[in-house]
């Protein structure tokens, strides 16, 4: 029998104090950014995430379009990445001219094979992207090896990562750069947003002025020079106090958020493990010098015939899945603007057996147990 109302795929975040927050904004006559919310976040991350400097952005879209810059990307750079990612990571240096070279991803994380990365490597090569899945680490020691003896950045795309650490070192701060996304999707939201983490001390003031149109205003308004004006090139990074304020309520109940989320996660987990023990479906695999943050839950299904049925059936038992991304090295930008490195033997078809559950803050026990129950339906029903 439908449910009257559909279990919704994601809700965002909402802890309460986000109203009082915004309207002291408004109160204090200063809503363009950088005031007191903004730094609040700013320092919040640099405190809990271990970091350097963060700077709170526009969008994770617009931190890593930043480390492109701050990585100084050239027309026929290459830089590697996976595939299996969201158009952002590719769009940041293909915007700069770079070449996209597409490495095939390892099945059990979703995450860029290391193994590959070397071998994808050439005199024009720049960057490395790793993509943290589903808060889950790729293996940075190994990327950060390689990096080193080649002389390469490395730009973390960290954006379903906040929290998530790798042998107890947080991701997003082992690069050069690391990316984070406080969009409505993500465990804390500022509606659209995001952060720039840098690692080096001697980036900085770069990154504050290419953030700020190109001028030394941060510098300003530390009362470091007399006046600010145009020193390099730059855009217009810098999010809303609105937004920040918004972000900031959750920042503070971030523990209670990522606990909340790794309890449902964990739920999942329990209920339908018996599943992949028949092997009608496998679960998120972590490894265990890896703790994530819960940002997704994930089945695979065995293959893209199965995984539309099902999406289908819970459509209609009133219960909202998705699928994510599709490859882009098949995509009509991909295909323009970059290749994919050796043989492509899990990217598309891990990514065609994939679908993500409902998974946000406040997940109702009772939903996790319906959702899981009718998937249940859905195999007796389809043996």
């Amino acid at each position: 029998m439908r449910r009257a109302v559909m279990i919704k795929f994601n809700d965002p975040p909402f802890v309460g104090t986000e109203i009082n927050y915004i309207k002291d904004t408004i109160a204090s006559g200063k809503i363009c950014g950088d005031g007191k919310y903004t730094k609040l976040c700013n320092e919040w991350i640099e405190s809990r995430i271990e970091t350097t400097k963060a700077l709170l952005t526009t969008s994770c879209t617009h931190a890593l379009e930043m480390a492109a810059i701050l990585c100084d990307i050239h027309p026929g750079d290459e830089v590697i990445l996976p595939s299996f990612t969201f158009v952002s990571t590719a769009d940041a240096f293909v915007q700069r001219g770079a070449k996209l070279v597409f490495v095939d991803i390892r099945p059990d994380t979703m995450n860029i094979d290391e193994k590959l990365i070397e071998s994808a490597i050439t005199k024009k090569t720049k960057v490395i992207v790793p993509v943290h899945y589903a808060g889950v680490a790729c293996e940075m020691d190994n990327i950060m090896e390689i990096a080193n003896k080649y002389q390469l950045y490395v730009v973390e795309d960290a954006a379903q990562a906040i929290q998530s650490t790798y042998k107890g070192k947080f991701l997003g701060t082992f690069g050069n750069y690391g990316c984070l996304s406080f969009h409505e999707t993500k465990n804390f939201s500022m509606g659209e947003g995001g952060a720039l983490l840098i690692r080096d001390q001697e980036f900085c003031e770069k990154a504050e002025i290419i953030r700020e149109k190109g001028t030394n205003r941060s510098k300003f308004f530390r009362g470091e020079v007399d006046k600010y004006t145009w020193v390099e090139y730059g855009s217009s990074y810098l999010p809303s106090e609105l937004n920040a304020a918004y972000l900031w309520a959750q920042l503070e109940k971030a523990n209670e958020i990522r606990h909340n989320r790794l309890n449902s996660w964990n739920l999942y987990y329990k209920y339908l493990k018996p599943l992949q023990e028949d092997g009608k479906i496998e679960l998120p695999f972590i490894p265990k010098y890896c703790e994530h943050n819960a940002h997704m839950f994930y089945i695979k299904l065995k293959s893209l015939d199965e995984r539309t049925k099902l999406i289908q059936y819970l459509k209609e038992c009133g219960v909202l899945t998705v699928f994510h991304y599709v490859p882009l090295h098949n995509s009509p930008a991909g295909l323009r603007y970059g290749v994919f490195f050796g043989v492509d033997r899990f990217t598309t078809k891990e990514s065609e057996r994939l679908l993500r559950l409902p998974m946000y803050y406040k997940l109702r026990q009772e939903d996790i147990s319906y959702i899981c129950d009718h998937i249940y339906e859905f195999f007796r029903k389809n043996n």
